[in-house]
C-alpha cells in the first residue's frame, strides 16, 4: 500500500465536509468508476445524492462513520476501507459471500507434524511423492535463500502442489519471487495503468509487465496451484502470473480479485481511507479485479471431508499423477 498525498480544496471537518471530502476522493481518485459501471451499475452521482441525505450536522462520529463506509460498501471493494481509532470500514463481503472451500483441520491432517517450514512456506512430501507448500500470506517474507532449499528438498517429487487458498495478500515482491522460480524465459504476466487526471478514464497507456525467471533452482515439473475466493491482492497477483506460465494449473474455486494497488489520503478529521487507484490486467488485457477463473473449478464436499479428505489436494494430486 502506498501513501498519496490527495490536494483537495481546503473542507472544514463537520460532517458535510468530510462526506465532500471522501466523495471527491473516490470520484477523483479512485481507478474502477468506469470498470464498476459497466459491471455492477454502479453511478457515483447518485450514489453521492443518496447518501448526502443523510448527512446531519449534529450527528455523532459513529453515524458518520456508518454512514461513509455504508457509500464506500457500493464499491464493492476490498482493497477500500475507512480507518478510525474506534472502527474499521470494510467490504469483505468477496469471500463472506461465498463457500470456504479451505479447512483448517484437513489441512492439519494433511501437513501432520513433522513438516518443514522456511519462513513462511511450509512444506512436505505426500505419500503419493508429491511436493505440497502452503503459503498462507504473503506479509511472510521469502529470500533466494528459502526457495533454494524448498526447491532442493522436493526435487525427486514429480510435481508440486501450492496451497495460496485464504492467502489474502501482502508484499507483491515475495509474490514475484516465489513465481519466478517457475519459468526459464521472461513472460508476459499482465498489465497496469495509472491515473493521469480527475476524470474517471483519465489513465495511461497499459504498462506490460513481465515475470523474469529467478537465477537460484528453478522447478521444471508440473504445478497445481490451489486457490479459493480468499486469495485476494498480492495473492491475486501470484495466481495470475502462475496461470500464464504452460506448466501450472489453477484449480479450486476463483479468486477474490484486488486488482487495484491500493493508496491512502486522509479526510479533515483525520480518519484514513484506503482506496484502489492503479489497476491491473492479465496478459490478455482483461481486469482481474473479480478474481482468476481455475482451470478446475472444484469445490471441498462434505462426503470428503467425513473420510478426512481435501477435495481441492485430492484433485490436483491426481492430475498432478498423470
Amino acid at each position: 500500500m502506498l501513501t498519496a498525498c490527495v490536494n483537495d480544496d481546503e473542507l472544514p471537518d463537520t460532517p458535510q465536509g468530510n462526506f465532500e471530502a471522501l466523495w471527491r476522493i473516490i470520484d477523483e481518485h479512485y481507478c474502477f468508476l468506469d470498470y464498476k459501471q459497466h459491471t455492477t451499475g454502479l453511478d457515483w452521482q447518485q450514489i453521492r445524492q443518496k447518501y448526502q441525505r443523510r448527512i446531519d450536522a449534529d450527528m455523532s462520529n459513529a453515524q458518520l462513520f456508518e454512514v461513509l463506509t455504508q457509500m464506500l460498501a457500493e464499491l464493492r471493494d476490498g482493497h477500500v476501507n475507512l480507518s478510525t481509532a474506534f472502527d474499521y470500514g470494510r467490504y469483505w463481503a468477496w469471500r463472506e459471500a461465498y463457500p470456504s472451500n479451505f479447512s483448517d483441520s484437513l489441512y492439519r491432517r494433511y501437513m501432520g507434524t513433522d513438516y518443514k517450514i522456511a519462513s513462511g512456506l511450509y512444506y512436505r512430501i505426500l505419500d503419493d511423492n508429491i511436493g505440497y507448500v502452503r503459503y498462507s500470506s504473503f506479509t511472510d517474507g521469502i529470500g533466494d535463500g528459502n526457495l533454494d532449499e524448498v526447491m532442493l528438498y522436493l526435487m525427486p517429487c514429480q510435481g508440486l502442489i501450492i496451497d495460496i487458498r485464504d492467502n489474502g495478500g501482502g508484499n507483491l515482491t515475495n509474490a514475484e519471487m516465489l513465481a519466478a522460480r517457475f519459468t526459464n524465459e521472461r513472460v508476459l504476466v499482465g498489465y497496469t495503468q495509472h491515473k493521469t487526471g480527475a476524470g474517471h478514464s483519465d489513465f495511461s497507456p497499459l504498462e506490460a509487465h513481465y515475470l523474469d525467471p529467478a537465477e537460484g533452482i528453478r522447478w521444471q515439473k508440473p504445478v497445481c496451484v490451489l486457490t479459493n475466493r480468499g486469495v485476494f491482492s498480492a495473492a491475486n497477483e501470484f495466481a495470475m502470473y502462475m496461470k500464464a506460465l504452460p506448466q501450472v494449473k489453477l484449480v479450486g474455486d476463483r479468486t477474490g480479485g484486488g486488482a487495484g494497488m491500493p493508496f491512502s489520503s486522509s479526510l479533515p478529521n483525520g480518519w484514513s481511507v484506503r482506496f484502489s487507484a492503479v489497476p491491473t490486467y492479465d496478459a490478455q488485457k482483461q481486469s482481474v479485479e473479480e478474481g482468476i477463473a481455475p482451470n478446475y473449478t472444484v469445490a471441498l464436499t462434505d462426503d470428503d471431508a467425513r473420510q478426512g479428505k481435501d477435495t481441492i489436494i485430492e484433485f490436483a494430486r491426481k492430475l498432478l499423477a498423470e
